[in-house]
Parts: structure tokens; C-alpha cells; sequence
């Protein structure tokens, strides 16, 4: 897997000056092109585009400061449309713009080549398992939040203290298959994963029921799930659980992700600083 990534990686390097297509790239990896950008950003720890346009613009700059092409010349080579397109994403990189880099022969900013590598630690195992699960419900509140990498999320924090105990009894009564009571269901996320990225989020229950009027819905086909089990620091432990999946699950077994909402069950410790997690993601065989 990982050679098949460093494959993708290099093809990347070959094409800066060119239209480079994920779906591409995701073939070169013998992956889905959804998959592909998922465990990319996990073990990047960067979009797969923000990490293109960094490297264009860092091979641009060398180009800017050798003076050998004009500015509009390098811009239209690097696929931007206009002179003034390639200096503000220029700027944006370097903290300073094409042509004032090359009047002064300023130091730029440089994004390296890539490449990943696995280190084998062994010393723990993640606890998962593999369902089969039938067309549900997920039933509850929904809230549009941005994406928060680590820490608290303050908009799902704030979006969860203003739904009244009322509705959530009400949620709560609905549940009828596992995951088993109130969870947290993250739908519609932005196919780069960056912090800040929007995403549907509902504070419901996995149900074979219809939803209540005042109440939202979410149909999900049937499918296969991996369901992964940790404990630790809250909210850290969810977190790192997240990445761990992606960085050492993934590349080590024969499935992918596919698209779908991922379910998060926590349990909190008394005093919300432990928590116990059951996360269940999407996947598909990959048939290697």
C-alpha cells in the first residue's frame, strides 16, 4: 500500500506543470478516488490540494527567482489564469509577491516532497470488528459546524446544550439497533477534511423508525462497517482514534473507505475528562 502511495506521490512530482486528476492518482494507488483523499490528509496532515498548490508554487518560486521567464510566463505554466491569480497565491505561500521575491532576491518559503514510510512500534493493537448492517435511520437534531481537528468543537458543544432534555428523552426513545443510544453522526464532510471545513452534524440515534415531526433524518444504505473501540483523554482519544485508523489500519488491511456518515458512540467519565469510544466507519474489501 504504501509503495503504491509513494508511486502516487511521484506521479505528482512528474505533473507540476500539468493538470494533475485524483482520480488519477487514486488509480496509481489502486484505490477509491474518496479513499484516497481521506487517508492522504491523515497522513499528510494537509489536504491533497492545499499540498499540490504548496508544491507548485514552491518549484514556481525557484523559477521566479532564477529570472530566467517572465512572471505571466511561470504563472501560465503553473495553470494559473491570469499574472495577477499566480501572485496572490504566490503571496499566499511565501509572504511576499513574485515580483518584489525577485527584485530583492528574497528568501521563499518551500513546501518538501513527500513521501510516507510505516514505522512498526507494536506496542498496542486496535480493538475493531467488521458489520453488516441493513438500511437505518439516523434520527435526532442536525447542525451545520466547521471542522475542528483537535480540542473541543465549540459550535457542536454549543449546538448540544441547546437542545432541551425533553428532545433528547425523545431521541433517545428511538434507538432499536447498535450502536445503542444518543451518538454522534458526522455526514457531508468537505472531501479535503481541512480544519474549518463545514459538515452536518446530528446529535440522534441509529433507529429503524421514521422521524417524528420537529425531528431530523438521515436514510443510510446498507453496507459494511469497521467498528473500532478505544478509551483515554476526552477529547483526545477520539481524536487520535480518527488518525490511527487512517494511518495504521487502513494501509494494513484489505479495506477502504467509502462514502457514508461516521458514528461516534461515547461514553463519559464523570467528570467528562475520560471517555470510552466505539467509532463506526464506512468501508468496503479492496479484494487485495
Amino acid at each position: 500500500m504504501l509503495e503504491r502511495l509513494n508511486q502516487a506521490m511521484a506521479h505528482i512530482e512528474d505533473r507540476l506543470d500539468q493538470r494533475i486528476e485524483v482520480a488519477e492518482l487514486a488509480r496509481i494507488a489502486m484505490t477509491s478516488e474518496y479513499h484516497f483523499r481521506r487517508l492522504f490528509s491523515a497522513l499528510a496532515g494537509i489536504p491533497l490540494s492545499e499540498y499540490i498548490r504548496r508544491r507548485r508554487l514552491t518549484v514556481a518560486g525557484a523559477d521566479v527567482l532564477a529570472g530566467q521567464q517572465t512572471l505571466l510566463e511561470i504563472a501560465v505554466r503553473y495553470g494559473y489564469t491570469s499574472g495577477e491569480a499566480f501572485a496572490r497565491a504566490f503571496r499566499t505561500v511565501h509572504g511576499i509577491g513574485p515580483g518584489e521575491a525577485r527584485r530583492t532576491g528574497a528568501a521563499l518559503r518551500s513546501q518538501p516532497r513527500m513521501s510516507f514510510r510505516l514505522i512498526v512500534e507494536g506496542s498496542s493493537s486496535m480493538r475493531y470488528r467488521v458489520v453488516e448492517k441493513e438500511e437505518f435511520r439516523v434520527v435526532g437534531r442536525k447542525a451545520r459546524v466547521p471542522l475542528v481537528h483537535e480540542g473541543v468543537n465549540p459550535a457542536i458543544a454549543t449546538f448540544i446544550k441547546s437542545i432541551d432534555p425533553e428532545t433528547t428523552e425523545r431521541i433517545k426513545r428511538l434507538s432499536d439497533q447498535e450502536p445503542t443510544g444518543i451518538v454522534s453522526v458526522s455526514d457531508d464532510l468537505h472531501p479535503s477534511r481541512a480544519e474549518g471545513t463545514d459538515l452536518d452534524y446530528y446529535h440522534a440515534v441509529v433507529t429503524s423508525a421514521p422521524a417524528p415531526a420537529g425531528l431530523d433524518s438521515l436514510t443510510v444504505p446498507a453496507g459494511t462497517w469497521a467498528v473500532f473501540e478505544n478509551s483515554g483523554p476526552f477529547p483526545q482519544a477520539l481524536q487520535y482514534l480518527w488518525r490511527d485508523i487512517y494511518t495504521q489500519w487502513f494501509p494494513s488491511n484489505p479495506y477502504q473507505s467509502r462514502p457514508g456518515p461516521e458514528i461516534l458512540r461515547t461514553r463519559l467519565s464523570p467528570d467528562h475528562s475520560e471517555a470510552e469510544a466505539e467509532l463506526w466507519i464506512p468501508v468496503e474489501r479492496t479484494g487485495s
